[in-house]
């Protein structure tokens, strides 16, 4: 006869189990207040750069595209330059400085901004003979002209105080001083100073 089995053995009274997964607790409540932090990031961002955008066009640097073919072969139509709007409030105008100015009334057009070479500065006298500008008597060296380009016969004149006598580096095609006289230095915005477009002519003056 065959004897009874065993029985099982009784499981502990206590078992350890695993601890239980921790609820994720907020991540879908923390989603909307990082959205928020974030687009308010981007908005400070983008503020503060249109701020320093405006304060640099303001008062530091702005470009300007070149409206004609008046300052050929210096600069070419479509051309952009860069203009320094602090040079004169740390130095004076300089003879061959090339800048741009709010256009007199007898010059107001489509454009409203010129760009010129200045030519003669305040107290001065110019005057032009022979294809040749003299300033105070003495002959002008003009480099910066292209070959077989003159200037046209010009009376003496003397230049009033804060003012300046400007002309287009192309001076068979120009409207400048010799058609709106100087001009005052209240109307000058700044010093062009470098090309930057197109990029393969890109050049400091």
């Amino acid at each position: 006869m065959s004897q009874p089995s065993a029985p099982w053995p009784t499981p502990p009274s206590h078992v350890p189990q695993p601890p239980a997964a921790e609820p994720q607790k907020g991540k879908r409540g923390k989603q909307p207040a990082s959205t928020t932090r974030n687009i308010v990031e981007w908005v400070v961002i983008i503020a503060g750069a249109l701020i320093v955008a405006v304060v640099v066009k303001t008062f530091l640097v702005q470009a300007f595209y070149i409206p004609s073919g008046s300052m050929l072969p210096t600069l070419e139509e479509q051309d952009r330059v860069l203009v320094n709007k602090l040079s004169y409030d740390l130095h004076p105008v300089h003879r061959g400085d090339i800048v741009v100015f709010k256009g007199p009334e007898q010059a107001q057009g489509e454009v409203k901004d010129l760009i010129k070479r200045v030519i003669a500065l305040p107290g001065e006298t110019v005057e032009a003979r022979d294809g040749v500008v003299f300033v105070d008597g003495k002959a002008l060296e003009e480099g910066y002209l292209g070959s077989g380009i003159t200037t046209g016969p010009l009376e003496p004149t003397t230049i009033p105080a804060n003012h300046y006598w400007v002309m287009g580096d192309n001076r068979g095609n120009s409207k400048d001083s010799r058609f709106f006289g100087p001009i005052d230095k209240s109307l000058i915005i700044g010093r062009a100073f470098v090309k930057v477009w197109p990029i393969s002519h890109f050049r400091f003056f």
